[in-house]
């Protein structure tokens, strides 16, 4: 059984940061890929960004990329970050992390302009 939640989320000014983090427990994860992704309100959840088993690869959707740092922490039981950086009203949405079929329960992240 694996549990992830995701944190970090909240109200921002447009061109502001945010870092999201996902806490992953439960079965060892270090060998998956994990990912990013986003659901605004009435929009298919996209993908955002996501990273290797070793972190040695990245990847972003075109509308983050340059803006937006995928990260893992394999120390602390990889935890999945996900820096945010000149944040946009498009930026909106609930964001989750993936690992294999399991799905964190998402946070919220606005940006107001």
């Amino acid at each position: 059984q694996v549990q992830l939640v995701e944190s970090g989320g909240g109200l921002v000014q447009v061109g502001g940061s945010l870092m999201l983090s996902c806490a992953a427990s439960g079965r060892t994860l270090s060998s998956y890929p994990m990912g990013w992704f986003r659901q605004a309100p009435g929009k298919e959840r996209e993908f955002v960004a996501g990273i290797s088993s070793t972190g040695g690869s990245t990847y972003y959707a075109d509308s983050v990329t340059g803006r937006f740092t995928i990260s893992r922490d394999y120390a602390k039981k990889n935890t999945l970050y996900l820096q945010m950086n000149s944040l946009e009203p498009e930026d909106t949405a609930v964001y989750f992390c993936k690992v294999v079929t399991y799905w964190g329960q998402g946070t919220q992240v606005t940006v107001s302009s």
